[in-house]
């Protein structure tokens, strides 16, 4: 099965009355017809947590230090806007997809430039998926097994629980998890079956923001929390281009365009996808809006970019180190359950890449079960060989997201194949891709330039 290779869908109500084509191409429409008939659609809530786990990833934990460069009004303002963008945008390509009969992202590009279009699609959720993917397993073992940077060592939790032992060892801890809990979780077949483990996703999410608000009004009331700064400190050109470096971690909290077709494909009844996106966005923008405002009330102008980091401190409030370990292993389990609904969409997408032309993607275990062993190593590897993700994050993340949330959408409804775009979505468009450009140009400059001048040894 692979994004760029399901072909055109019918309009569909439900999926009882969906017609079958015996002669369509590669993967069905609908996964029973590839052998799941016991299975009759996704129901509603499975699909808003699934979509939820695809939005709420990584990004959450950077979404404070945007407040520490924008301001509170400006920060929750700039989240507010990106998602209804975001919106607007899924909004665009499922309008398309239903013009062009496409059942993928990948079908959809194809369709508005032909086989090219369908290879950028893939080859920048490749860039994106894996890179979030090595991400999430160096967060994980930096919060299980302790990190080192800057000559400065932050234990991790279970070094603080039991001691430094071989077993507690980062490279050892990542194996066993890759093993027990990222491989198990990889081998489901129809992301459906995930539903479960998105809902605990998003409630081990919301676990971390309680704590977070909780500690911030505790702080509160007994005074030790100073006024957070409420717009920008712009003082300088210099200051006034930081600025724009927030948008790509604020593009990338909100990627999950990637997964919205498959999805919808398993809905029962695809008139509930819009809702479904409605609901996902909502309910994410709740939780960013929220961790930002009490994670940078809480750490003020100390906060990092990671603000996972900053929960390796006293608090000054009672029951503090518990406290931490709480944040710290909730987000740890969050990522966890993550890594298989961005892992998903990565499998389809490189099976397309490598085997265009073969057979629907659940009738070949044998490929299925190479994709998933191949791709899980590639990044347990990465993970561990890559001592620090977060400026390669920057530069392939954050460009491949972008293309995918807003540069490739708006290029879809520019090219207008069907004749469906208005005059205000093509107006959008523009803006869309304007910002992306831009915004992203000026990211990647000031962090080349910030790289410079902390290696100015390299330089001379």
């Amino acid at each position: 099965m692979t994004i760029g290779n399901i072909p055109p869908k019918k309009e569909r109500k439900s999926r009882r009355t969906k017609p079958v084509d015996e002669n369509a191409p590669l993967l069905p429409k609908r996964q029973e017809d590839a052998g799941f008939d016991e299975f009759n659609g996704a129901s509603f809530t499975g699909a808003v947590f699934n979509l939820s786990t695809t939005i709420v990833g990584a990004g959450i934990m950077a979404l404070p230090a945007t407040m520490k460069v924008l301001g509170l009004i400006l920060g929750v303002a700039m989240i507010i806007f990106m998602a209804f963008l975001t919106e607007a945008s899924i909004e665009l390509l499922l309008r398309f997809s239903k013009a062009g009969k496409s059942a993928s992202y990948g079908g959809l590009m194809g369709d508005a430039f032909g086989k090219t279009g369908r290879i950028l699609l893939q080859a920048a959720v490749l860039v994106n998926n894996i890179g979030v993917l090595i991400v999430y397993m160096i967060i994980i073992g930096d919060v299980l097994s302790g990190t080192s940077s800057s000559g400065a060592h932050h234990t991790g939790v279970l070094e603080g629980w039991f001691g430094e032992h071989w077993w507690n060892a980062r490279a050892f801890v990542l194996l066993i998890t890759t093993l027990f809990v990222f491989s198990p979780l990889a081998c489901f077949k129809r992301i459906d079956s995930l539903s479960y483990t998105s809902a605990l996703s998003v409630a081990l999410a919301v676990v971390f923001l309680v704590i977070t608000v909780g500690i911030t009004i505790v702080k509160l009331i007994n005074g030790s929390i100073a006024m957070p700064r409420l717009m920008p400190d712009v003082t300088d050109m210099t200051s006034f281009w930081k600025l724009f470096t927030t948008v790509p971690v604020l593009v990338t909290a909100f990627i999950c365009h990637y997964n919205v077709h498959s999805i919808d494909n398993e809905l029962e009844d695809s008139a509930q996808i819009k809702p479904v996106v409605r609901t996902a966005l909502a309910l994410c923008s709740t939780v960013y809006i929220m961790t930002s405002i009490f994670g940078f009330l809480l750490f003020g102008d100390a906060t990092l970019d990671d603000v996972l980091a900053n929960f390796d401190m006293d608090l000054g409030i009672p029951y503090s180190s518990l406290l931490n370990d709480a944040v710290r292993v909730s987000y740890a389990a969050h990522l966890m359950l993550v890594f298989p609904i961005v892992f998903f969409p990565l499998r389809l997408n490189l099976d397309g890449l490598l085997f265009p032309s073969a057979r629907p993607f659940h009738q070949a275990n044998m490929r299925f079960a190479l994709l998933t062993i191949g791709l899980i190593t590639t990044i347990f590897l990465g993970a561990n060989f890559i001592p620090s993700i977060w400026d390669a994050f920057q530069f392939t993340g954050a460009t491949a997201a972008v293309c995918l949330g807003f540069i490739f959408p708006a290029s879809i409804t520019l090219r207008d194949r069907h004749n469906i775009a208005t005059k205000r979505d093509k107006i959008l468009c523009i803006f869309m891709i304007v910002l992306a450009v831009f915004s992203n140009a000026v990211a990647i400059y000031s962090d080349a330039y910030a790289l410079i001048k902390r290696n100015p040894s390299h330089s001379e």
